[in-house]
């Protein structure tokens, strides 16, 4: 097979034989592959830069079994998450998520260029010195967005047992919604329900199918962490039920934050 240009996020590396990596890849054209990169665990290797939560252009040879890198060049690196235990958890669990959606050698059309965008917020908010709260709601709506991506989009538009738009109305407090996650969601506040949501917290979740996060007037982020940590819990069991599992990450972030009282929609 001929060399040819790669480009993608390494969600992983690990070690391969003595001296090398296995480098798992999310490309928009062949999804999640998994190469191996000659020599990357030499510490003066041209190849030593192939780490995890990179932006990679690599040039790939070889035939069938296990294709090997020959050249690479990172087009951006989010190494700096690091700093920031929220922030990286964020980024973790969204690369877990992918793993988890994207087959491997099957096109993902959109995936790519949605998790670099919100690995560039959490860079970004690294770089500010941004709140928790900010990385905690990357990573809800992040996910919500991969999983439409990857085919298991939270059914937000219709009742799942009566058909009935979901509009919920925001300001009456007695209104509930439930996840029944073999179903979807459903009005009422229902036994046996694993998440239940008030009319804000149903409306908050709809927004984020939004490219931006849902924000004020004065540009801070709507919702408090304790309702953000009530999505996150949605999101976790929707994950469960269609997946088989849910990113680990999500629990570094959760620890990494400390819950507040109930929710407050002043």
């Amino acid at each position: 097979m001929p060399e040819q240009s790669l480009e993608g996020l390494a969600l992983s590396c690990k070690p391969l034989g003595e001296n090398d990596r296995l480098l798992t890849l999310l490309s928009e054209d062949q999804g999640v592959i998994r190469l191996a990169v000659p020599g990357a665990r030499k510490p003066r290797s041209s190849l030593a830069a192939a780490v995890p939560l990179s932006h990679l252009k690599l040039l790939v040879g070889g035939g069938s079994g296990l294709r090997r890198v020959r050249q690479l060049k990172v087009l951006r690196s989010y190494s700096g998450l690091a700093q920031q235990l929220e922030a990286l958890a964020a980024a973790q669990a969204l690369s877990e998520l992918c793993l988890a959606l994207v087959p491997g050698d099957a096109p993902a059309p959109g995936v790519l260029a949605d998790l670099l965008m919100q690995l560039g917020r959490l860079d970004a908010l690294v770089r500010e010195r941004g709140c928790d709260l900010e990385a905690l709601a990357i990573a809800v709506q992040g996910s919500v967005h991969l999983l439409a991506l990857g085919g298991y989009a939270l059914p937000l538009g219709r009742c799942a047992r009566s058909g009935e738009p979901l509009e919920p109305p925001v300001g009456n407090w007695d209104w509930r919604c439930s996840l029944i996650p073999s179903e979807g969601l459903v009005i009422g506040a229902l036994a046996g329900a694993r998440v239940v949501l008030n009319a804000s917290e149903l409306a908050l979740l709809q927004r984020l199918l939004r490219p931006n996060l849902p924000r004020r007037r004065d540009g801070e982020l709507m919702g408090p962490l304790a309702v953000w940590l009530h999505l996150l819990e949605l999101v976790e069991h929707w994950c469960q039920e269609h997946l088989g599992r849910r990113p680990r990450a999500l629990n570094m972030l959760r620890s990494s934050l400390s819950t507040s009282p109930a929710p407050s929609w002043d």
